[in-house]
């Protein structure tokens, strides 16, 4: 049994550049679970499923776990249940599906191997036995540009019910690694691939460089015997424990407590900035403290290179505004959504720092809510937004909106990009619990808006985005 760490050194270790190839199993290797089962239980839910399809499926589904049959027959009887349906149609479906549950059904640390692949400059791909549906958005969102997968006929926009290809499966798999090899010019002898089964060691086989990757049980047999490297990761934690809980809450009693002492500070001085940098210099520590929380830093120098500025970061979690009070600690202020202001994990520290409310849903209202953004930064006290807006459901970037970039040009200070890789694993979406573990941020140069102009700003506002993906897709260090 080897580790991440182990891998991450294998990686650097291997030749660089795109001839070394990175193959990735989906189901159970890069997410855990299997993205059919999120396909089969949306499809009962929806009463998408006829008695007769459910019947042939159980039985297929047997002869594949129980009697060691290929995936072939559970793969024609999942096509041929869509004949009749449009690949835009489906596409859609697979989205909502991913958005939904397969996102979140994604090993934290893949993130890190794939990182690890981009940097040594090695070419990453996908190779799964699932359709398009269920692939293609997990590689998009795993920034995983090619994918060998199962291939439903498609004929003027519609699905036929027939396969296109064999389904990607044992030695089909492997043959379709090979051809893809070949045409890129690639060795596999040079290549690494990861899967979880055993189902997957003609692949593992052809390669120089195999990982058993969250392995069943056939598989570990097998790469014990042939002394492969295999690493189990650990599971995303979406979920409430009763520890996890406890510390959500004392944390949180604890936020609000330091709110409290900042706030009377700040009216027995007269000073309301002097009880807010309190809570941003101990509330924030001491909170992710209790959650068992770690934060590291990269670039924390440019969190004080220039200030005033307006501090931009990348939106994954409630955690987020705990991580950021670490990163910027005093003078600072927010925007925030209407709706933030009847949020009770936010309620105490957004009124302390006097932070201003936009209502999206009228332009009038949330162009006047930013001028005392403004008035802040020309005061010298920094403000921090997110360019997205809302939550996203994994690291991958939504569109930037202007309203920040409006702030800092007409302020005329620079905007620091804050990148936060990871919060949304400790914190997940629209969670109220918070797990233990580390979260990994990077701060980046600042961006000067000396210049500036409001018929330049959407390049400006590409810039600073690809900045984010830049790093995002690099990974922590």
């Amino acid at each position: 049994m080897t580790g991440v760490e182990d891998l991450r050194r294998a990686i650097a270790a291997a030749p660089p550049g795109p001839g070394t190839l990175a193959a990735f199993d989906l189901d159970g290797t890069l997410i855990s679970g299997y993205s059919a089962s999120v396909v089969y239980r949306d499809r009962l839910r929806r009463f998408d499923i006829s008695v007769g399809e459910l019947l042939r499926t159980t039985g297929a589904a047997i002869d594949t776990q129980f009697r060691g049959a290929d995936v072939g027959a559970l793969m024609k009887i999942g096509v041929q249940s869509l004949a009749g349906r449009m690949d835009d149609e489906l596409l859609e479906w697979g989205q909502r599906l991913f958005r939904q549950e397969i996102a979140g059904m994604i090993y934290p640390d893949v993130r890190d191997l794939l990182a690890a692949h981009r940097r040594a400059g090695h070419t990453v791909l996908m190779a799964t036995s699932a359709t398009p549906y269920q692939a293609r958005f997990v590689a998009d969102d795993l920034d995983i540009e090619d994918v060998l997968c199962t291939e439903p006929e498609v004929i003027d926009g519609m699905l036929t019910g027939e396969l296109a290809s064999p389904p990607l499966w044992g030695q089909a798999k492997a043959s379709a690694l090979a051809d893809y090899a070949k045409e890129a010019g690639a060795d596999l002898a040079d290549a690494f691939a990861y899967s979880n089964g055993v189902e997957d060691v003609p692949m593992l086989k052809s390669v120089g460089r195999p990982v058993a990757l969250n392995p069943d049980r056939g598989l570990a047999g097998v790469a014990r015997r042939k002394r492969w490297p295999s690493v189990t990761l650990p599971k995303p934690q979406r979920g409430a424990t009763p520890v996890a809980a406890v510390r959500t809450a004392t944390a949180m009693g604890a936020l609000a407590a330091t709110a409290a002492v900042g706030a009377s500070a700040g009216l027995l001085t007269g000073n309301r900035q002097l009880g807010a940098n309190l809570v941003g210099t101990v509330g924030p520590d001491l909170s992710l403290a209790l959650l068992g929380i770690t934060v590291k830093i990269d670039g924390e120098e440019h969190a004080w290179d220039h200030r005033p500025a307006v501090f931009m970061f990348n939106h994954q979690s409630s955690l987020d505004m705990l991580v950021l009070g670490t990163v910027i600690k005093r003078d600072v202020t927010g925007v925030a959504k209407k709706e933030a202001a009847h949020d009770p994990r936010f309620i105490p520290v957004g009124a302390l720092l006097d932070v201003a409310y936009i209502d999206r849903s009228d332009t009038t209202k949330a162009k006047a809510a930013l001028q005392p953004a403004v008035d802040k930064l020309r005061s010298g006290i920094s403000i921090v937004i997110a360019p997205e807006g809302t939550r996203s459901p994994t690291p991958r970037l939504g569109r930037f909106k202007k309203g920040g970039f409006h702030l800092a040009m007409q302020a005329n200070v620079p905007i620091v990009p804050v990148v936060i890789h990871n919060a949304g694993d400790r914190m997940w979406r629209n969670s109220l619990v918070a797990h233990s573990g580390t979260v990994y941020v990077t701060v980046l140069e600042a961006v000067s808006t000396d210049g500036w102009s409001a018929e330049g700003l959407d390049g400006h506002v590409e810039e600073v985005r690809a900045m984010f993906e830049a790093c995002l897709h690099e990974g922590h260090r």
